[in-house]
């Protein structure tokens, strides 16, 4: 009798070895990483608000229009559609509350290439997030799964086309408190960018026992915005939609032909914009590679980027956008969804975009941090006939036919010679008087023979109608005003020493600092961590992080660094007749 205990404990203990070992191949326990550090079990504070919550994690003080209704309705428990323009802060809408709710947020995003960036901002703000994608290897694919289940993440990114097969079933099991749509317009064939992969979304809330989802896009008509909410399943879905004019945005339209030297001009214009970063939106493959080549010769630091590249030279070229090597990128529309970069000081289209739409989310990657930046865009008839020469999605004929009239559409809004801002909201349904001064058409700036006198780096500040003027009175002294400007050695110091810190951690540069945090800092020289953490973009692990470095950078500076507070020293340089001229 005994040897027959013995045999039955040596026998459940083979049995339990072996239920280990299953789990482990299922991914049902954690394995060790060597390249992912382990995931921390420390319990979340459930009595967190939402404030509490930005300012502590993020370090701003207050919330954007529309952030907090959206996270309010998600808190809550409800479905929610927010259609907010590029820039207006959506991802907190959805982040925030990840660190509130029980379980993990769901994340759907359409660029696998994005979603490596966006988790490393999340890990240095002391988020548990991750990715999981065809680029994960296996075993540290099973062990984030694992994760997964056992709720040990705040968030998990996943694109559309992972929910299919064994892993939609895997989500079954798993404790998700909220799913997130990103670019929602992708899934309907009435918008500018219908993504078929997005269509294996339908089904997914009554799939996951009806948890409330979180739809976000940029740009979404009336139309648009129904058909999301009809193909998500939502129910009874609260709404927000923020205003489409951002006064910071001057829009410049000019009709191509009449024998210009289309090229020259822009390497003209991109030479005095030496060192800032921008995008130049291309229809055809050939036409980035080309105009990069270009660029080149004439000294400026321009990559080509388009679909028809390596994973690894995208990568390539986006890391080193995002990281200031290469402040020019010539590109197709291939590039840019997703990429927070705040300090894009223009955004040119050598060639008419496909839609209204599309063009609204391109520009909107310009001044995220809210300063001044050129919209640049050129147009022809032949554009509009060249997209009717394009391949399209499999789609039903109205769709198609809608879809043929976009280009139309964006022709004659480039024609018109009223309010560019006023013609873009109307589009989606929004009203608003002329902008007065940010755009050709209120400022009467031009892009012809002047352009040399009255580049559209110079258009006049929001809320003003007239144009500066270029040439300056040596004796003048101009005000730089209240807001801090990104510019001047001290900032420059921050700068270099912001992107040796985000080289040493393979983060990219704005992921430890805006610049308008640089700027900020400059103008206030903090000398404790306590005055540090004060700072607009500041937060506890940002300050743990990086405090006693840029301390250490200030204290070094001296005082003959600190700039003259009446001039921009970005704007104005000394000419050798002695008279100040802007750039």
């Amino acid at each position: 009798m005994v040897v027959e205990n013995e045999d039955l404990s040596s026998e459940v203990e083979r049995l339990r070895r072996e239920n280990d070992d299953l789990k482990k191949r299922l991914g049902l326990v954690p394995a060790v990483s060597e390249n992912v550090a382990p995931v921390s079990k420390e319990p979340r504070s459930k009595t967190l608000s939402p404030l509490e919550v930005l300012r502590g994690t993020f370090g701003f003080e207050s919330f954007r229009p529309g952030q907090e209704k959206v996270i309010n309705a998600v808190l809550a428990g409800k479905d929610c559609i927010a259609v907010m323009p590029t820039g207006a802060g959506k991802s907190l809408t959805f982040q925030i509350p990840a660190k509130i709710l029980d379980g993990t947020a769901l994340v759907i995003s359409p660029l696998i290439s994005l979603m490596k960036d966006q988790v490393d901002a999340l890990l240095k703000k002391g988020f548990r997030a991750t990715v999981i994608n065809s680029t994960v290897p296996f075993e540290e694919r099973r062990r984030r799964l694992g994760g997964f289940r056992r709720g040990e993440w705040d968030l998990v990114y996943l694109a559309p086309e992972a929910l299919e097969g064994s892993l939609r079933d895997h989500l079954q099991g798993c404790p998700i408190s909220l799913v997130v749509v990103d670019e929602a317009h992708c899934i309907s064939s009435w918008g500018h960018d219908f993504r078929p992969a997005y269509r294996k979304l339908a089904g997914l809330k009554a799939h996951l026992g009806h948890v409330p989802i979180l739809a976000l896009t940029a740009t979404a008509t009336r139309k648009v915005a129904a058909d999301i909410i009809r193909q998500l399943g939502m129910v009874k879905p609260e709404g927000f939609k923020g205003t489409f004019y951002r006064p910071n945005l001057k829009i410049l339209c000019q009709k191509k032909g009449s024998g210009r030297d289309l090229r020259k001009e822009l390497s003209d214009y991109l030479r005095r914009r030496a060192g800032e970063s921008g995008i130049i939106y291309c229809m055809t493959r050939k036409n980035t590679e080309s105009l990069a080549k270009y660029l080149r010769g004439k000294g400026v630091k321009a990559a080509a980027y388009h679909a028809g590249m390596s994973d690894k030279d995208r990568g390539r070229v986006q890391d080193d956008f995002l990281g200031g090597r290469t402040p020019v990128v010539a590109a197709t529309i291939a590039f840019g969804m997703g990429i927070d970069k705040p300090d894009v000081r223009f955004v040119i289209h050598r060639d008419m975009p496909k839609s209204i739409e599309g063009y609204v989310q391109e520009i909107g990657r310009a001044g995220r941090d809210g300063k001044p930046s050129d919209c640049l865009l050129f147009y022809s008839w032949a554009d509009v006939m060249a997209y009717d020469g394009f391949p399209t999605e499999a789609m039903g004929f109205a769709a198609a036919e809608e879809r043929g009239m976009k280009p139309r559409e964006m022709f004659q809004w480039a024609e018109r010679k009223v309010c560019r801002h006023q013609g873009l909201a109307a589009h989606f349904d929004e009203a608003m008087e002329d902008c007065g001064a940010s755009c050709d058409a209120c400022s009467g700036a031009t892009w012809d023979g002047e352009r040399r006198r009255f580049a559209p780096s110079n258009l006049p500040e929001p809320g003003r109608g007239e144009p500066r003027e270029r040439r300056v009175p040596r004796t003048r002294a101009v005000a730089v005003g209240n807001a801090p400007k990104a510019g001047g050695p001290v900032f420059e110091k921050l700068r270099a020493l912001r992107r040796e810190l985000a080289d040493e951690k393979k983060v990219p540069a704005y992921v430890v600092f805006h610049d308008s945090t640089l700027a900020r800092m400059a103008e206030e020289r903090p000398t404790t961590l306590e005055e540090f953490r004060r700072l607009p973009g500041v937060g506890p692990a940002k300050l743990a992080q990086y405090g006693e470095r840029f301390l250490r950078e200030l204290n070094e500076v001296g005082a003959g660094d600190i700039p003259n507070p009446t001039i921009n020293p970005r704007t104005f340089r000394m000419e050798n007749s002695g008279k100040t001229t802007l750039r």
